[in-house]
């Protein structure tokens, strides 16, 4: 059998069992898992056409999921718009401002471009904090409850379950893959590339830098801020430290470092390990696990420390992660399993 054919036919049957799950699935809390896990998917693969296809690697990804997410929720919260509206608006917004940076911010390259993206985001964060008759401030803006989504006179869904949040988070994880494909075996992405290799030799080819790297950025942007939207009616809640503090931008940018940047599955894996982890540390997964094999007295100082702490601790231990992934595994997961997977065609030969 080709090739080809197999990995389709592999994929068609794990998307149909991903479709399948909230039949056979009742609980909520692995529900909510996946749903956070999709979530992550799209917000890593995101942030990969920009970071890991074109090289611009933003650490203020940030600012574009929070207008998405502050975007929908405002005109929910005062107009009394339903948010599938909303999140059209919070696209168009988003390519504004992802125009208005990318002509300030591309001037600059390596560095001196992480640390303007981090600044934009902060502009941004401190403006949602102090522009508060329009975002609440720090209190944040509350959705009490989420109009039914009609067409027509007929209810399609309510969103008393969580299996809506479910089938619109699959649907945006298969929307960012097949465009992140689509710019992979593209000229863009062949663009994207040779920008991301050597900026003056693609711009001795007649590749102007300027406009494709815009280009990148405001489909990354975009998508991003359909990260954000979906974020804000699955949570019901945003304020300035959820949706623009600068650990949203690392942990974005984190799922590509870890899964593998510039590559299709990478963002997958990232999230795949990622999200699991910060569950386990806020839910203090971990120590109770440590307790439970002895290796630590949950009465004792070490337990009582890491039980108060540990649940704090994720940017610490992502940081450590990183230092473990740069060091033993500079190309991500995804590169690790490219390289054992020659060796083992090596041995085989």
């Amino acid at each position: 059998m080709d090739k080809t054919i197999l990995k389709t036919a592999i994929g068609l049957i794990f998307l149909a069992l991903l479709v399948a799950i909230p039949r056979y699935v009742e609980s909520p809390y692995a529900l909510h898992m996946m749903i956070l896990l999709f979530m992550s998917v799209v917000q890593g693969q995101s942030w990969n056409i920009l970071g890991g296809y074109a090289g611009q690697h933003s650490v203020g990804h940030a600012a574009y999921f929070g207008v998405g997410a502050y975007t929908t929720m405002m005109l929910m919260h005062t107009k009394q718009i339903a948010p599938w509206y909303g999140v059209w608006a919070g696209m168009v917004l988003v390519v504004i401002v992802a125009l208005a940076i990318g002509s300030i911010c591309f001037r600059l390259r390596g560095p001196y471009f992480v640390l303007a993206s981090i600044a934009v985001a902060e502009i941004l964060r401190l403006s949602a904090i102090n522009l508060t008759t329009l975002t609440n401030g720090a209190e944040g803006i509350l959705a009490t409850e989420l109009p039914a989504f009609k067409i027509g006179g007929t209810i399609v869904t309510d969103f008393v379950t969580k299996v809506p949040f479910y089938y619109i988070g699959l649907f945006l994880v298969l929307l960012t893959l097949g465009i992140t494909y689509w710019i992979q075996h593209s000229k863009l992405g062949y663009y994207f590339q040779a920008i991301r290799e050597d900026q003056d030799a693609a711009h001795s080819l007649g590749i102007h830098i300027a406009l494709y790297k815009n280009i990148g950025l405001v489909i990354s942007a975009v998508l991003t801020s359909l990260a954000g939207s979906f974020y804000g009616i699955y949570v019901g809640f945003v304020d300035p430290a959820t949706v623009l503090g600068l650990d949203v931008s690392v942990q974005i940018m984190l799922i590509c470092i870890i899964g593998g940047m510039g590559t299709l599955w990478g963002p997958i894996l990232g999230s795949l390990v990622l999200v699991p982890l910060s569950e386990a540390l806020r839910s203090n997964m971990i120590t109770e696990a440590l307790v439970k094999v002895g290796m630590v007295n949950a009465d004792s100082k070490i337990g009582i420390f890491l039980k108060e702490n540990l649940s704090h601790a994720h940017v610490l231990l992502y940081g450590i992660l990183v230092v473990l992934v740069i060091l033993f595994m500079p190309d991500g997961l995804m590169g690790f399993l490219k390289k054992m997977a020659m060796r083992r065609k090596q041995e085989a030969v």
